[in-house]
């Protein structure tokens, strides 16, 4: 009798436990299924149909679609500066940074260890001992360092210091790809720059990042401010307002700018249609220059729609310098319908290519950070600033021919003869297209 019991006590508990089992592999497989969901596979609906405009990128109708469609207002009264590679951005943006008196908010997204990242900790420490507000917001999946001796010196000086997606499980896959400095709410800087000494120089090493950032002052600085409280407001949720953040701006020149961002939780297709309205909008020519070249379908079509009504696109990528080598593998892979239309590429040899611009007509230009890749257009928070002004272009188109004078163009031909290598990891690569 007592082993009877015993039995029966035992299968309960065996049951028990079972069940227990079951249900700690129910909710691992669902937590696993909610990360891979919620990081590896698209949820929203992707504009499919092609774009076809009656205005071209000159005309009243294409600033008010950009304006009240897919953003703030392009505003008058601004000044745009170039700055090409390590040796004019690092040097501006820290003279800036010195210049501080009120405020300093900075978005970054790559953060290593090395003189330049010690000279920026420095610079923004000693403002926050001067009694400037300081407000840090760092990537996590974009540092080295996010426990190193630098952040240390900031959180001691007194920085708010604040990391973008730390720890999120659902959303690690989600980075904020921004690059946002502003001082005292007035002077701006964006761009493609990376806080690291691999940007440092004048590209003039293999290993050096060939980029471009902007320096911008006038009234479009405020919808940066906006762009760098978009995140901040997420991460801390402090509210920055008032004259330190939001002082009364003046016109201070002639060019028409916006500032654009875009993020999977605000709507990623944003900076997607951006680029497709341009393309779609162009008569002339289309000039782009971008790190990471990964065009989705709809992109190519747009395209290619453009050389067959006449426009001359042009576009420069980097060459087997590259970071990521899979990622250009699975780029030269989309490039036949591009090269049978007459587009023409170039890969840049000099250096590692980091610019991201595209010049459309002469007279509109998209420029910041944002990659034409799946990760930029609908994953990361991005922020580009637009440009309505045929001097800010003509100086881009005339980098563009700089740059391609250090460039191989890839014909057709070449293309199809490129090695069976790198045909075949396109081909397989084109798998994590999505996470590129």
């Amino acid at each position: 009798m007592n082993n009877t019991r015993q039995r029966r006590k035992a299968d309960v508990v065996e049951k028990s436990h079972h069940r227990l089992a079951l249900a700690a592999t129910a909710l691992v497989s669902g937590a696993a299924g909610v990360f891979i969901a919620r990081n590896f596979f698209e949820t929203d609906k992707k504009i499919q149909h092609s774009i076809h405009t009656s205005y071209a990128v000159g005309d009243p109708s294409f600033c008010r679609t950009m304006s009240h469609l897919l953003g703030p207002p392009l505003v008058d009264g601004n000044t745009v500066k170039t700055l090409e590679n390590g040796c004019q951005i690092f040097p501006a943006m820290l003279g800036a940074i010195a210049s501080a008196q009120r405020s300093i908010t900075f978005e970054n997204f790559v953060l290593a260890e090395g003189s330049v990242c010690r000279q920026f900790a420095h610079a923004l420490a000693e403002r926050a001992h001067a009694g400037v507000k300081v407000h840090f917001l760092q990537d996590a999946m974009g540092s080295n360092c996010l426990h190193g001796k630098e952040m240390a010196l900031l959180k001691r000086a007194g920085v708010e210091v604040e990391i973008y997606r730390y720890m999120k499980f659902t959303r690690f896959n989600q980075r904020t790809h921004r690059k946002i400095l502003v001082i005292d709410g007035r002077i701006g800087f964006t761009g493609g720059v990376g806080i690291s000494d691999d940007w440092d120089g004048n590209a003039d090493l293999p290993k050096r990042w060939r980029d471009t950032h902007y320096r911008i002052e006038g009234p479009v600085v405020a919808q940066l401010q906006q762009a760098f409280m978009d995140n901040w407001l997420e991460t801390r949720t402090v509210v920055l307002h008032g004259d330190d953040y939001f002082p009364q701006l003046h016109p201070v020149g002639n060019t028409t700018c916006q500032v654009f961002k875009s993020s999977a939780n605000e709507g990623g297709e944003n900076a997607r249609l951006m680029v497709l309205l341009s393309i779609a909008a162009a008569r002339r020519s289309i000039r782009i220059g971008n790190a990471y070249f990964i065009p989705d379908a709809l992109t190519i079509r747009t395209l290619v729609e453009a050389c067959r009504r006449g426009v001359v696109v042009e576009i420069m990528v980097p060459g087997p310098l590259i970071d990521e080598p899979l990622a250009r593998m699975v780029g030269l892979s989309q490039w036949g319908p591009l090269l049978k239309a007459g587009a023409r590429i170039y890969e840049y040899r000099r250096a590692l290519y980091h610019c991201k611009y595209m010049v459309v007509d002469g007279c509109w230009s998209s420029v910041g950070s944002t990659n034409l890749d799946n990760r930029s257009l609908r994953l990361n928070a991005e922020a580009n600033l637009n440009v309505h002004d045929e001097k800010f272009a003509k100086a881009h188109e005339e980098l563009f021919a700089k740059d391609r004078d250090a460039s191989q163009e890839i014909t057709l031909k070449a293309w199809r003869q490129r090695p069976m290598r790198e045909k075949v990891w396109g081909m397989l690569g084109s798998v994590l297209r999505s996470q590129m």
